[in-house]
């Protein structure tokens, strides 16, 4: 969110400029700089204990959740229910639609059609949508998670590297909850 600066001109007309740096940085400059290096630091962590970097899409989506665990801690997309929940909502569903498509199609997912792929991927992402709103358990990148399950090759190990890997997020940001500030 930008703030607007407000300056005089030497012909006394007022003008407006956009800051380049939040306000709320000014005041809080330690614990920008801290908790995106934390939030840098466990993503390191996390993806060298998991060696995920073969499943990169699926595996994105755990970036996502890590600007959201670390720069805004204390809102409810960062709780642990909606964090981890919020995965286990959108594996389910990303794997199931993904399975039901390879039935229904009589294909394997490298014989698929791309079509077909983008036709269950977004099935897959209303459902996981539907089934987060209704259980309180709604993480917008667990649900583009549910989508990546169907548009891309999966294997038990990415689902098992998606779900330890957020694990990974919500226990180091517990653990760190207490110095954290919202900075957004």
């Amino acid at each position: 969110m930008a703030m607007q600066l407000r300056f005089r001109s030497r012909g006394g007309v007022r003008g407006h400029f956009y800051r380049i740096f939040d306000a709320k940085f000014r005041e809080n400059p330690r614990c920008y700089v801290e908790q995106c290096l934390v939030a840098t630091v466990s993503m390191f962590i996390i993806l060298s204990l998991l060696d995920a970097v073969t499943q990169t899409v699926l595996i994105a989506s755990l970036g996502a959740s890590s600007f959201i665990a670390f720069t805004m801690p204390h809102i409810n997309a960062a709780k642990p229910r909606y964090l981890f929940f919020g995965y286990v909502v959108g594996v389910i569903c990303g794997v199931s639609v993904s399975l039901l498509g390879m039935e229904l199609t009589n294909a394997s997912f490298t014989q698929m059609a791309p079509q077909s792929r983008i036709a269950f991927g977004t099935i897959a992402l209303g459902l996981a949508m539907f089934v987060m709103v209704i259980t309180d358990t709604e993480h917008p990148p667990a649900a583009a998670l549910a989508l990546g399950f169907v548009l891309n090759d999966w294997d038990v190990l990415a689902v098992c590297v998606v779900i330890c890997g957020i694990a990974g997020i919500v226990v180091l940001k517990e653990a760190f909850k207490s110095s954290m500030i919202d900075l957004l």
